[in-house]
């Protein structure tokens, strides 16, 4: 969720909806018109709701064969708003089916961000004819209440379902978490089952810091332990938390804990922390050789780029198929409200899979893109091996758009060198967008401050943005998804990664590659069309 400024800012400048439930499908735009999805700047390989406001992802899980994606969402505006549960389905985290409004604010309050389960051995009692139910668990926001002066406006509630998330009853006991009134901030509950003390663990974020609880049912919760005052930066406040375990290089059991942050980005506004330690049950301890990159308002980064806050991993992910799930929300408070489009706000990253390994600074978390994004791949153009110093057109060679495309490149840089490379898209109105990466400085850079409209936030492409190389190698791999408005590099396996929007006036239909102060030697290149999710 977000901090509560913006809470008073949406409440003096749009109506407020009824606090009464609504029926399924009431103000769901799942129908499209025509020109839908096709709107400029409109992502056609990102998850973005059919129109109006949209931000965290949430609620997210697996079950029956179907990825769920729950968002904050409202449907009457496109700028934030009375929260609520936006929805979608998909089989392949790539293609989505839009589906009703899950929840809806009651006299509770808001819907905020929250987490959802597959409640396996129905201790929760929801279920019904044998079928394991889905329970959603998320924070309510008693906007009443916080205009009046309290401190206890958030609280933790529950819903269920019983026909593979469709609809949604809220539980008659709600609030299964109250707020103890010694903070405002006491949201984003992220549930998980931990096998070896039989209970459900529930992650929130408050304030500054996150606390855990437990319960056997998921309606009775009891305070395990809290962590993080002395660890991470501190400059925003805490939100949307995930603790999960994972094996570092593939042998030794770890757990990682992720918490977004805003204000407090290593760019500026929103991103995402991480932890590397160990969970008991009870408690959460930053391993010894990861505590000194975390203490002293110090932070690793799970994206340096601008634009991915809020993610969280997908729950009860098949044990066969192995993989931590993630999803993020593609923008940044400072300017989400402001940016160019209308019909619609706001998309969501490309999902991509976790890993726990080495690097050149330690244990770190790698971010890849899932397997099933390869299904979008049409025509394709190889560049050979060759040696590049200055430019090299590529627009010519391509027999596609440049602004739906993945490219994959491979690169040596010679011992010493202070080249500086990287890949720049342009159009006939005099914008481009570029992202390389500098020997010199070793690291890596996206540059928007000429990639179209930006007056909207002088926060928005002031400079450009930076990250750290952690592969000490010389061979670098330069690994791209661009679409439309947008650019996701996964450089090194995903062992250092930036996501970024931009707005151009037109198209990007031009593309070159280019090493200035040096020359680098191209070992292979791959560009692919990409085909839209929507067609």
């Amino acid at each position: 969720m977000k901090i509560s400024w913006y809470l008073l800012l949406a409440s003096a400048l749009m109506p407020l909806i009824s606090c009464g439930d609504q029926a399924p499908g009431e103000s769901e735009s799942a129908e499209l018109s025509k020109d839908s999805y096709n709107e400029p700047h409109r992502p056609q390989l990102h998850f973005s709701p059919p129109k109006m406001w949209m931000n965290d992802p949430n609620g997210m899980v697996y079950f029956e064969g179907e990825y769920h994606l729950f968002y904050q969402h409202y449907p009457d505006s496109n700028v934030w708003g009375p929260m609520h549960w936006g929805h979608a389905v998909s089989k392949d985290m790539v293609h989505w089916e839009h589906l009703p409004i899950a929840l809806y604010p009651d006299s509770l309050g808001y819907i905020f961000s929250g987490s959802a389960v597959v409640d396996w051995e129905n201790s929760s009692g929801f279920g019904k004819d044998g079928q394991p139910p889905l329970v959603a668990i998320f924070t309510h926001h008693d906007m009443a209440a916080e205009k009046a002066g309290r401190s206890d406006y958030q609280y933790q509630s529950i819903a269920w379902s019983n026909d593979r998330g469709r609809t949604w009853t809220k539980y008659e006991g709600n609030p299964v978490l109250k707020n103890p009134g010694d903070t405002r901030d006491f949201r984003d509950p992220k549930v998980f089952w931990h096998e070896e003390s039989s209970k459900w663990v529930m992650t929130l974020a408050v304030k500054d810091h996150v606390r855990f609880y437990s319960s056997p049912d998921l309606k009775s919760w009891t305070f395990l332990s809290e962590f993080g005052r002395k660890h991470g930066t501190h400059a925003g406040v805490w939100e949307c938390p995930d603790l999960f375990p994972m094996m570092a290089n593939d042998k030794e059991k770890k757990w990682v804990l992720l918490v977004s942050i805003n204000p407090g980005g290593p760019n500026g506004g929103s991103a995402t922390q991480y932890f590397v330690g160990q969970f008991d049950g009870k408690n959460f301890t930053v391993d010894p050789a990861f505590a000194k990159d975390v203490e002293n308002e110090m932070a690793v980064w799970l994206d340096y780029g601008r634009d991915n806050y809020a993610g969280v991993t997908w729950s009860d992910i098949p044990r066969e198929d192995g993989r931590r799930l993630i999803i993020g929300w593609m923008s940044n408070w400072d300017y989400s409200q402001v940016v160019p489009t209308q019909a619609w706000r706001s998309a969501m990253t490309l999902p991509r899979s976790l890993y726990l390994g080495a690097s050149g600074q330690g244990l770190r978390l790698f971010s890849r893109p899932v397997a099933e994004l390869e299904s979008l791949q049409r025509l394709s153009y190889s560049l050979d091996a060759r040696p590049l110093s200055g430019e090299f057109d590529l627009t010519g060679s391509l027999e596609f758009s440049p602004d739906l495309m993945e490219v994959l490149l491979e690169v040596d840089f010679p011992e010493g060198t202070a080249a500086d490379f990287g890949l720049t898209l342009s159009n006939a109105a005099g914008e481009e967008y570029s992202i390389g990466y500098d020997a010199s400085k070793v690291g890596f850079y996206s540059d928007r401050t000429r990639a179209g409209a930006a007056d909207f936030s002088g926060k928005f492409a002031a400079q450009r943005h930076l990250a750290p190389r952690v592969n000490p190698a010389s061979r670098l791999r330069f690994h791209l998804f661009i679409d439309r408005a947008s650019c996701e590099l996964f450089a090194d396996w995903g062992t250092t990664v930036m996501t970024e929007c931009f707005f151009p006036s037109v198209p990007f239909d031009r593309v070159k590659i280019y090493s200035k102060n040096g020359e680098v030697q191209i070992v292979s290149g791959q560009f692919h069309q990409l085909q839209s999710i929507w067609q």
